[in-house]
């Protein structure tokens, strides 16, 4: 209904008296935009946050701080879900094992290796058995830190940092020693993320981010529903008042 902010309406009751109703912040309809934490990328093809860590850490320790997350190393369903990612602009910084013109992360797919002659023949498998994820890379690049005696390798995605290669999707596939330290990239499911940045469980009330403080939610599948809005009057006896953007119906008096 839009906002308004209006001392009283007037209109003609019974018996032609005056009745005074006050209206003050009137509820309106709210785009629910922010479906991830703080730091995160949603897009909404998967339903899916992703995060990129710098910290370098060997495949496994990302593995462990992906799950810490509830989430897990990324893996793609569809062109397009890697496309969203080649895309992002991620917040990187310079760090000794990342080159400022490329970035490589870990991802969650593994190469096995079948064969040792003069090539390496081998295979993509997802990381974690019982994924659904339909997508594998292509034939990868061998990295350099690799072992002899490794069977398994692990997968990099590469991505380029200047913008006219970021939007034409180049990259590329590394097949990795497992231990080498590298940047690395989360995925874990859109959730429900309250006013204040924290992450509310499946069947709790919460406020959604947003510019209503006084709304409250019940969080379902990662979604806002069912929302009720609280009205504030406003503050007695004060002029000039500033309300609180992040507690409902709280106002600082801002009279000398």
């Amino acid at each position: 209904h839009g906002k308004e902010n209006v001392d009283s309406r007037h209109s003609r009751g019974r018996g032609g008296e005056t009745t005074r109703f006050h209206t003050v912040n009137v509820a309106q309809p709210v785009r629910f935009s922010r479906k991830c934490p703080t730091g995160w990328h949603h897009y909404e093809g998967t339903a899916s946050c992703y995060r990129v860590y710098l910290n370098g850490e060997n495949y496994w320790d990302a593995v462990q701080t992906c799950q810490r997350v509830n989430g897990s190393l990324a893996t793609f369903t569809a062109d397009q879900e890697l496309r969203f990612i080649l895309a992002q602009e991620w917040d990187l910084e310079e760090k000794a094992f990342v080159r400022k013109d490329q970035r490589r992360f870990w991802v969650g797919y593994q190469y096995v290796i079948t064969n040792r002659n003069h090539s390496l023949e081998g295979h993509w498998e997802v990381a974690y058995k019982g994924s659904s994820e339909v997508f594998l890379p292509p034939d990868p690049i061998f990295g350099t830190a690799m072992s002899e005696n490794e069977n398994v390798l692990c997968a990099q995605l590469q991505c380029f940092h200047f913008p006219t290669l970021r939007h034409h999707g180049l990259h590329s596939w590394y097949a990795e020693n497992c231990y080498e330290k590298s940047s690395f990239l989360c995925k874990r499911s859109q959730t429900c993320v309250d006013i204040k940045d924290n992450i509310v469980d499946e069947g709790y009330y919460f406020t959604p981010k947003g510019n209503d403080p006084c709304l409250s939610c019940t969080c379902h599948n990662g979604e806002p529903e069912m929302c009720v809005a609280a009205l504030c009057e406003r503050p007695q006896g004060c002029q000039q008042y500033r309300k609180d953007p992040k507690e409902c119906c709280k106002f600082t008096c801002l009279d000398p």
